[in-house]
């Protein structure tokens, strides 16, 4: 294939509104964790922006943020013995997967409780609440001296917030533990503390954690995925950390789903559980925490979106995880990062969006006063496969240099590369397009699921989920055998 992208007409390479290239994009990606430039040959990238209606470049970081994922796990189907393979992501198709759009037995889920969204508060700011797990809307609405439960009206909260300023109610709900965010312009974002932490930071690190020999991955024939036999332990929820482990399922791995009885999902787990196992471990107890432990001495990746510091204190930290089981590559996934005032500060992706900026720009690109949001939970999807490529890097390196690795991602700094990527004159004006040819039909522990198929294709290595998506507990928290 050569350099044939370089030579492609700009409408066919992707270009983002600052005159770079999607393909730039990937390759800033690519060079900043010291990957092989030759890599890069192999890899094609279709479309340009806007294809979605947003004045942000979402298209460019969903392709470019999937691509890197992909173009890592082609490139461990080189590390252990394949010829390098072509690689390609088209931006529409990047851009249509993250807008986690599935039907289940026919039925769209609304994953949003008539309690989450904006609100104008008593001094003319913004706020937004996210209260699709019960517990963090009774947490609001209590907060607000409003009734809790599934009765109460968005009205009632609106008279309620008629009272508070902005960032008091921000403040007031963060030391409750519960997730609200003030909205907030570009300009007094990067005024924050945290927003400054953020731009101190790279957009992920890569660190090493603890020595261990390293672990050659095992060679295998030509149609073996890159991933075969690698095993993954997820333990996340809600999109982004669900979205990494669905994309490294597709590329080969066994991923296992570690949910808490005790804890509730939102209705993407259907969609984002395919190809995985789905197991069921308490941490709350010894039994639970036991049989964490017993795959943890055996797994390859240990992804996780744990608070800072919330498994740590059940014991399985990064530096935990490196002792039980070293060699390990172990991912984190925060809101804000892991330094500044925020660090320990809950979110999702709406409340990122509306704290650093996102929502305050767009709505001024579409001349209105209430905060907008971008067209597809962008932030979640971009750094699900930030973390999947992440993950990959650090298990090359590990097979080759050996030692414990921990990747970090946050869905701020995925924010702050996201904004660096520039603004698409006129993008508001695009049409929001249909789903049109990248649908398929399978079945699942759930029902008969229509979802998209992924959008990186590999010349030899189709990616696929071979496990059909199931409800939490389907399956004994054991590995198979392989």
């Amino acid at each position: 294939m050569g350099n044939l992208m370089d030579l492609r007409p700009s409408f066919l390479r992707g270009r983002t509104p600052a005159g770079k290239t999607s393909r730039d994009v990937l390759q800033r990606l690519w060079r900043s964790l010291d990957l092989p430039d030759e890599a890069l040959d192999h890899v094609m990238l279709t479309g340009a922006d806007p294809v979605l209606p947003s004045s942000f470049a979402v298209g460019a970081a969903a392709q470019a943020s999937m691509a890197a994922a992909a173009l890592a796990a082609a490139e461990l189907w080189h590390l252990r013995g394949g010829a390098r393979q072509e690689v390609s992501v088209d931006m529409l198709h990047a851009a249509q997967e993250c807008r986690s759009h599935f039907k289940i037995n026919g039925v769209t889920p609304n994953p949003w409780d008539p309690i989450s969204g904006v609100y104008r508060c008593g001094d003319g700011g913004w706020v937004r609440i996210h209260a699709n797990f019960a517990h963090h809307r009774d947490g609001a609405l209590a907060l607000l001296g409003c009734p809790t439960g599934e009765g109460t009206t968005r009205e009632t909260v609106e008279r309620a917030l008629s009272r508070w300023k902005a960032l008091d109610f921000e403040q007031v709900a963060a030391d409750a533990g519960m997730v609200v965010a003030a909205m907030r312009s570009f300009d007094e974002w990067d005024r924050h503390a945290q927003g400054q932490a953020i731009a101190a930071q790279p957009l992920m690190t890569i660190e090493r954690i603890g020595e261990a020999d390293p672990r050659p991955l095992p060679k295998y024939g030509h149609d073996a995925r890159p991933l075969k036999d690698i095993r993954v332990l997820d333990l996340t929820r809600i999109i982004a950390g669900p979205v990494c482990g669905r994309a490294l399922a597709a590329y080969g791995a066994d991923v296992m789903l570690v949910n808490s009885p005790q804890l509730p999902n939102i209705d993407n787990i259907i969609d984002t559980s395919r190809g995985k196992l789905s197991v069921l471990a308490d941490l709350d107890t010894a039994d639970g925490r036991i049989a964490l432990g017993n795959l943890l001495r055996s797994a390859h990746v240990f992804v996780q979106g744990y608070r800072p510091g919330g498994l740590a204190a059940l014991g399985f930290g990064p530096q935990d995880a490196a002792r039980i089981r070293p060699g390990i590559v172990y991912v984190s996934l925060s809101a804000y990062g892991n330094t500044g005032p925020w660090a320990n500060r809950r979110g999702f992706d709406s409340l990122v969006q509306t704290a650093t900026g996102f929502n305050h720009a767009e709505a001024q690109a579409a001349g209105q006063d209430a905060p907008k949001p971008l067209p597809m939970q962008i932030l979640d999807h971009a750094s699900g496969y930030l973390m999947a490529f992440g993950a990959q890097v650090a298990l090359a390196r590990q097979a080759t240099e050996g030692g414990s690795w921990h990747v970090r991602v946050s869905l701020a700094q995925t924010a702050h590369w996201l904004r660096s990527l520039g603004r698409v004159e006129g993008g508001l004006a695009c049409p929001m397009p249909g789903f049109d040819g990248l649908l398929e039909t399978e079945p699942s522990g759930f029902g008969e699921l229509l979802a998209l198929r992924h959008a990186a294709r590999f010349s030899e290595t189709a990616a696929r989920w071979t496990r059909p998506s199931s409800p939490p507990g389907t399956h004994p928290p054991v590995w198979p055998f392989n």
